[in-house]
């Protein structure tokens, strides 16, 4: 009986572990995805500005060249 009772208990020892990493790895997301956002926020002016401008950023095809 006494195996039982220590089979369950180190099963439920194991659940609470696999639980607690799962729930470190949806904070980490959850952290990763906002950081994402504001590099992405910092990121899009720059973009926006260097879109605007193709003939500079962008080399001539060679049948433009003239």
């Amino acid at each position: 009986m006494t195996q039982i009772y220590l089979a369950a208990a180190l099963g439920a020892a194991g659940l609470a572990a696999v639980g607690f990493a799962g729930a470190r790895v949806v904070v980490a997301a959850r952290t990763l995805r906002r950081e994402i956002a504001e590099a992405k926020a910092r990121l899009e002016p720059g973009r926006a500005r260097l879109t605007g401008r193709g003939d500079e950023t962008m080399p001539q095809a060679a049948y433009d060249r003239g």
